[in-house]
């Protein structure tokens, strides 16, 4: 389901394309509700012609609605002043009030609050004043302050409908919001495929560049195994970029072809290192078989440990030891070479912000499955990266 926060269905009121139609709706029942009074005034309009005129601005007054969702408060007070003298001086069903209770539950929900409230208090004293004045007949001050309470009453509905709309859009920036964090995971994990995958794929192919263009003259054939080592690792890399990238485009063939990398896969990882001249000591003491998360995030582990040691740590012997401890699968790397960077500590080292994206990406990958990472620095030198993923999937993790 790809839809944004503004393809949100939410209540009726508030979807697009709806707006002018409704607004035509209401204005048609206002009008059609007055035109009972209208023809009684236009009969009697002989006799009582002033009437007539309080008629005709009331039904006027229908038309104003159009402008109740752009201009809220401006129309409830305008509406209230033509309809005011209607509502007072006929007899019968107040149909001229209409209107004004659209106007009012427009207001209220569109957000003119205190229009609406302020309107209905000036239309409950001033309405049966002036009509008091005019007419001196205190009955006539029922009329108007029982068509204020239903308009109280009103506000309330209006107010029950902006909540609602309220609800509705508070929902769908939640839903935005969680898609944006499922994006931005997503993104964030594909950056670390990509990173570990090409980082480790072109530092091998440099290394071993290096080595055949030394060799190329006194040794030939160790050329020819660095060549072909080049050749091996660019045509691994080249199938694990068609992964991601056949991930990217939901295309189940590329993914086929191109399964992801576990356990088995290490003492692969590791000869193409031997095969550089680094010593590499790979000791596997499990007892039971991870995850399938778990078995690509330790793999990647390693594969980016690597990755730095031949890049940078200019160590000539690198320990991979992988046992099970107190219910978690425990990697520990270890190299003699030159340790942390100058000024970088192993706290540094271990939160993942000081030393670039690889071990920052190593520390993501063992905290996604619940797990954690540390940076350690040996008294005889060198660096020791500790990764401890549990056995057990976190409830509601997933890589």
């Amino acid at each position: 389901m790809a839809s944004s926060a503004g393809d949100w269905p939410g209540p009726p009121w508030a979807r697009r394309g709806r707006p002018r139609g409704a607004r035509w709706f209401v204005v048609i029942v206002a009008a059609l509700f007055q035109l009972p009074g209208l023809v009684f005034a236009w009969h009697d309009s002989a006799h009582d012609p002033v009437t007539l005129a309080f008629v005709l601005l009331a039904f006027a007054a229908s038309f104003l609605l159009l402008l109740a969702r752009t201009h809220p408060g401006a129309t409830v007070v305008a509406i209230a002043v033509l309809t005011g003298p209607a509502i007072a001086v006929t007899s019968g069903p107040p149909f001229a009030a209409v209107p004004l209770a659209f106007a009012v539950v427009s207001a209220v929900v569109h957000g003119a609050r205190i229009w609406a409230w302020w309107t209905i208090a000036g239309f409950a004293l001033a309405v049966p004043a002036a009509d008091y004045l005019l007419r001196g007949q205190p009955g006539a001050l029922i009329r108007p302050l029982i068509v204020a309470l239903v308009l109280c009453l009103l506000l309330g509905l209006g107010e029950g409908m902006r909540n609602r709309r309220e609800r509705y859009r508070e929902v769908a920036r939640a839903v935005a919001a969680r898609r944006e964090s499922a994006a931005e995971a997503e993104r964030l994990r594909i950056a670390r495929e990509l990173h570990d995958v090409l980082a480790h794929s072109l530092s091998q192919i440099s290394v071993q560049a290096g080595v055949g263009l030394h060799l190329f003259d006194s040794r030939p054939e160790k050329a020819r195994e660095s060549l072909e080592a080049i050749r091996s690792t660019s045509s691994q890399a080249l199938e694990e970029v068609r992964g991601v990238l056949g991930f990217l485009r939901g295309s189940d063939g590329y993914a086929a072809r191109s399964p992801e990398p576990d356990l088995a896969r290490i003492p692969v990882l590791v000869e193409t290192y031997r095969k550089a001249g680094l010593q590499v000591s790979y000791e596997p003491e499990l007892h039971s078989t991870p995850s399938a998360a778990a078995q690509l995030a330790l793999y990647r582990i390693v594969q980016e440990s690597l990755t730095n040691v031949g890049r940078h740590a200019q160590a000539t012997k690198v320990t991979i030891r992988l046992a099970e401890s107190e219910g978690s699968f425990v990697l520990t790397i270890q190299d003699d070479g030159r340790g942390l960077p100058e000024g970088v500590s192993a706290a540094d080292a271990s939160a993942g912000g000081a030393t670039g994206k690889g071990m920052l990406g190593m520390r993501e990958r063992a905290e996604l499955l619940g797990g954690t990472f540390e940076v350690r620095t040996p008294e005889g030198g060198g660096v020791t990266v500790e990764a401890r993923i549990p056995a057990a999937p976190r409830s509601g993790g997933t890589w």
